[in-house]
């Protein structure tokens, strides 16, 4: 596809410089705009239209998750390439699910980067490559609304027994909701429930 429109959404200025330059020095891609933060970069897609928008998942205010799921509300024609270091499988999954149509790590290099935007603009999902186990494992289920719970009194920093209190069940159904969730998104500790509840914005809505 010729003349791919983006839109550029992350918080840190020289990123965004970097990733314009990378961008701009492919004759068939125009940057078209750029955001800082989330809510800017759904106002950002409704004004401007861009075929790809290349998203970052940590952003003030409401993050690239978020944001993705905006943008996919008002602009559902506008495809957005999610790039961060994040490379547990639920993220993949999970900005796939709300209509993603890339996942890209700033660790890989830059070409990774240009052949996601080039891919998802002729309609093809695009996923790095390091991360290809996460698209061949097993597919996940949605979290059940009880386990739900669970995972965000878990990533509030809650014991076992507190949320079996809270939840008024036993500590033993609690610890089989833990471990049910983590089976299916993957993850392994308390600091992995807690950056996915940062990305699920689980801790800013409550």
């Amino acid at each position: 596809m010729a003349n791919i429109r983006v839109m550029l959404a992350d918080d840190h200025e020289t990123v965004r410089e970097g990733l314009r330059a990378i961008l701009s020095a492919d004759p068939d891609i125009t940057v078209v705009g750029e955001a800082a933060d989330g809510e800017s970069a759904i106002a950002g897609a409704r004004a401007t239209r861009p075929d790809v928008v290349v998203m970052d998942v940590t952003m003030p205010g409401l993050n690239g998750f978020q944001a993705t799921q905006g943008i996919k509300e008002c602009c559902p024609e506008t495809d957005v390439v999610v790039l961060t270091r994040h490379t547990h499988q639920a993220y993949v999954h999970e900005f796939l699910r709300v209509g993603a149509s890339g996942y890209v790590l700033k660790q890989s290099r830059s070409t990774e980067l240009l052949r996601a935007v080039h891919a998802v603009a002729e309609g093809t999902t695009y996923v790095d490559p390091a991360l290809s186990g996460a698209m061949t494992a097993p597919a996940r289920g949605t979290l059940s609304p009880r386990e739900e719970q669970v995972m965000r009194l878990v990533a509030l920093g809650h014991s076992n027994k507190e949320i079996a209190a809270t939840l008024n069940v036993s500590v033993k159904t609690v610890e089989a909701h833990k471990a049910n969730a983590g089976q299916k998104l993957g993850l392994a500790s308390r600091a992995d429930v807690v950056r996915y509840a940062h990305m699920r914005g689980w801790l800013t809505d409550l």
